[in-house]
């Protein structure tokens, strides 16, 4: 985790799954309250609760009125998001956005 001007980076683990869900949630909670960037470039492998976590972050960041983005994302990261449903194009960041 890095700090920025904006808010925040949360660099996200290669393998986001059941095991990693928890520690996921606690990581995303202690950082509530400011912007928050979401370093997904490295993720190798994601499960659906773990994509859940990231999209309830995402709701209560949007209640807070605190931005939340996805500054990189790994190819795998993205299709998985796409293959359960979730389109987090909204979420990227503008020079990443195809």
């Amino acid at each position: 985790m890095v700090a920025k001007k904006s808010g925040k980076t949360l660099d996200l683990t290669a393998v986001l799954d059941l095991n990693e869900a928890s520690a996921l949630r606690d990581k995303l909670l202690s950082l509530r309250g400011s912007g928050l960037s979401i370093d997904a470039s490295g993720v190798e492998r994601i499960g659906t609760l773990c994509a859940q976590v990231l999209m309830s972050a995402e709701k209560t960041w949007e209640q807070d009125k605190q931005p939340f983005t996805f500054s990189k994302v790994s190819d795998a990261f993205q299709k998985t998001m796409q293959l359960v449903g979730v389109n987090i194009d909204h979420l990227l960041a503008k020079e990443i956005r195809q």
